[in-house]
């Protein structure tokens, strides 16, 4: 037998909040420092070496459709294995599936944020239906009656996997179905048809993903005499029946596969109006503002989990009798995966804050850029997965690793949701809407920083020219804005040699696009010793 030497030890045991400053500071800062012991608390569960074994086992054990009885019934049920039961224990109990609406309070959706960041490091695809739940409610409060109904169930910090009816778990979770194969993002093109029917609605139609089945209840888009309405659209029918929800299959998917994606369809299922009958995307659209945000925390999550994985191998491990983190090529590929770490966790943590605000410059944030960070976010996250794995190698690249998961889960923020396309156009109806968002971008991304400022102005000006709802130029037009974003938040509440960096390389078109190019004068050691996992 031979030693095994020169291999670094497991990430694990470790505290994901303790262990990360910039998290750290980010919950601070944005008012939700009244939740960092509940936080180290979370934090110190989720980095438990079991805790993370259960990630691996739900990704190895994905669900199993289970369409009929051994006696031919048909059930449509979805099995999952004990490790994703366990993750959306630890979740819910956490409150991450509705803490801010439940206790309201300033700061309550950083800290809810928080949470959810470190919670999609250790498994992302048990954070799907946390995420739509969280989402959901605004969109159920449209609806008062259901609202009473639901939403107690919604707040309660519990977790039933039992696939039975709400009423007699008291707790549930709640999912959604939009998109239909005819028509992706082009939600008007809808088929599904919502009847009239005893004081409810019946749906007939299908959807072409629905995630997570699961759930107790879903928010279904359907055309109904008056228009294209919103409906809840429980798994059960309020005389303890099965309803008539269908799932044909489940979707074989390049990542996220501990969550269920389905196909199905409906026939006659019980369904109950939400919100004004044919106003069906108004009401819905609140929900995809939330679940937009909750994007862009998933992939700031990722990111860090990247991350981390790459600074704690390179710390360990020794090449050329120096460790990877004192060679200085690898110190300049871990500082750049640092900047564009840092960058998105201050600006997704910014945006949260803004949903606990309800001022005019607050709600404008939440309209125009909650889609401008989800696109540029979930954009940047798989390149830099792809370059933390490079750091470890054959190691990372293995299926022992988590990287390799992280990896196939980036591109599913990027494209749930909304695709870039979707988010850029979004965010040019945005500002055309909006008269003063002007004056509010002003006033978001004012800096000290010359270079972030000079960038800015020009910003400003392309933004109140009528080249700005040029379509063909509106991705460049948002990566602009979030970058300006970035830049002026670093410069404001990052150590100097972070805003340096970042104004130097992402604001001169310079770096980013390939990891590893910052230039001479760049102080590498002092941003990777900022990012370390400690």
């Amino acid at each position: 037998m031979f030693d095994v030497t020169n291999q670094p030890p497991p990430l694990e045991p470790y505290n994901v909040f303790t262990s990360d400053r910039v998290l750290r500071e980010a919950v601070a800062r944005e008012g939700a420092a009244w939740a960092e012991k509940e936080l180290e608390t979370l934090g110190g569960k989720l980095g438990a070496a079991d805790t993370v074994a259960l990630g691996f086992a739900a990704n190895r054990n994905p669900p199993q459709l289970k369409t009929f009885d051994r006696f031919g019934h048909r059930i449509d049920e979805v099995d999952f294995h004990p490790a994703w039961h366990a993750l959306l224990r630890i979740a819910c109990e956490a409150g991450l599936h509705s803490s801010p609406w439940a206790t309201p309070q300033k700061g309550a959706h950083v800290a809810r944020a928080a949470g959810t960041y470190m919670f999609t490091q250790i498994e992302s695809g048990a954070y799907c239906p946390i995420a739509m739940t969280y989402g959901s409610v605004p969109t159920l409060r449209q609806a008062p009656a259901l609202a009473a109904e639901w939403l107690p169930r919604v707040f309660a910090r519990g977790y039933d996997p039992r696939f039975v009816p709400a009423r007699e778990k008291g707790t549930a979770l709640l999912g959604m179905g939009m998109t239909e194969n005819q028509g992706g993002s082009d939600l008007r093109t809808n088929t599904t048809r919502a009847e009239p029917a005893n004081g409810a609605f019946q749906l007939s139609g299908h959807k072409w993903f629905m995630s997570a089945p699961m759930c107790d209840a879903f928010l279904i888009l359907a055309h109904s005499p008056k228009g294209l309405s919103c409906f809840l659209m429980p798994r059960w029918t309020p005389d303890g029946g099965r309803n008539a929800v269908r799932i044909n299959r489940l979707k074989d998917k390049l990542g996220n596969k501990s969550n269920a994606s389905s196909e199905v369809e409906f026939e006659g299922a019980f369904a109950q109006l939400v919100g004004e009958e044919g106003r069906g995307i108004p009401t819905i659209i609140e929900m995809g503002n939330y679940t937009r945000l909750d994007c862009a925390i998933g992939s700031s999550g990722l990111m860090r989990a990247a991350l981390a994985q790459a600074a704690h191998h390179a710390r360990h491990r020794t090449a050329f009798q120096k460790k990877l983190i004192d060679q200085p090529l690898m110190q300049n590929v871990l500082a750049d995966l640092a900047l564009e770490c840092e960058a998105a966790s201050v600006l997704t943590f910014r945006l949260a804050r803004a949903y606990d605000e309800s001022d005019e410059a607050s709600l404008a944030i939440r309209r125009a850029l909650t889609p401008a960070a989800k696109f540029w976010i979930c954009k940047r996250a798989p390149v830099l997965a792809l370059e933390a794995m490079e750091v470890l190698g054959g190691n990372g690249y293995v299926e022992e690793s988590v990287l390799p998961r992280i990896y196939r889960e980036m591109p599913v923020n990027s494209i749930w949701e909304g695709s870039g396309n979707i988010m850029c156009l979004d965010v040019l109806r945005a500002l055309s809407r909006m008269p003063r968002v002007g004056e509010v971008l002003r006033d978001e991304l004012a800096s000290d920083d010359t270079r972030a400022t000079s960038f800015t102005d020009r910003l400003l000006k392309r933004l109140a020219a009528p080249e700005r709802n040029d379509e063909a130029q509106a991705r460049a037009l948002v990566r602009d804005l979030v970058l300006a974003w970035q830049a002026a938040l670093l410069a404001k509440h990052a150590p100097a040699a972070v805003a340096d960096a970042f104004c130097a390389t992402r604001l001169a078109g310079e770096g980013g696009a390939v990891f590893g190019l910052l230039s001479r004068g760049v102080d590498a050691r002092a941003i990777v010793e900022r990012a370390l996992p400690n």
